[in-house]
């Protein structure tokens, strides 16, 4: 199948014209917004030997800014590692919102567990340590989760898509991170990873359950609205 794509003309300029490493720190500079808490939960994780794969903070300010706009009461995010998403998800919830987060490693989660207390969000938020799988299995009932946000073991990103089409509400939102695996999707046979989110993404553009694009920001961050 030929699956070329012709530019449309816009007024815009070619992307191939735009300085994207300088307007990504444009973005950073302006509307990241991490302060001393987030900062500390950064430095936490280093001192904890955690691997540096929490979001950049421009693409969580991005995460936050659509929980927000979705009005969002429930959100279960998969993947907590030291809780730095974490917290800026739940400082997007209203005081009697929750947030499930699910770490599978117990270090990592006693780590989020300080980051959370030290935000003072630790009310908001339910940490549940196990495999992603069987932990959203058993959640429920179904549609009732207003977001879902993905940011754990990118293999298994179109079996959460499963999970989360039947927890989601009619126009709740599914989120997940890592959608461009640092541009490697437009050569998916480089590595197994970058494969599989080429078809992750594949599959949610042809899933007739959602409306979904990509939004440049971080590492490519995907949107989908449950229909």
């Amino acid at each position: 199948m030929d699956e070329r794509v012709d530019r449309v003309p816009s007024g815009a300029p070619d992307p191939s014209e735009l300085d994207h490493d300088a307007l990504d720190l444009y973005v950073q500079r302006h509307f990241s917004g991490e302060d001393a808490v987030l900062r500390e939960i950064r430095r936490r994780a280093d001192e904890a030997g955690m691997p540096r794969i929490q979001l950049p903070p421009a693409t969580a300010r991005a995460v936050q800014v659509l929980v927000r706009a979705a009005g969002a009461h429930r959100v279960l995010e998969v993947g907590t590692l030291a809780g730095y998403s974490a917290v800026w998800i739940a400082r997007a919830l209203p005081p009697h919102g929750q947030l499930i987060t699910i770490e599978i490693n117990a270090d990592h989660a006693e780590v989020a567990r300080g980051s959370v207390e030290a935000a003072g969000v630790s009310d908001r938020i339910d940490m549940r340590v196990g495999d992603a799988v069987a932990v959203m299995s058993e959640l429920g009932p179904d549609g009732s989760f207003d977001v879902v946000f993905l940011d754990a073991d990118k293999e298994r990103y179109t079996t959460y898509l499963e999970m989360a089409a039947r927890l989601l509400r009619p126009g709740g939102l599914l989120m997940a991170d890592n959608a461009f695996w640092a541009g490697r999707v437009l050569n998916p046979d480089s590595d197994e990873l970058a494969a599989q989110l080429d078809r992750f993404n594949r599959v949610v553009s042809a899933d007739s359950r959602f409306d979904a694009t990509i939004l440049p920001v971080g590492d490519g961050l995907l949107l989908a609205v449950r229909r």
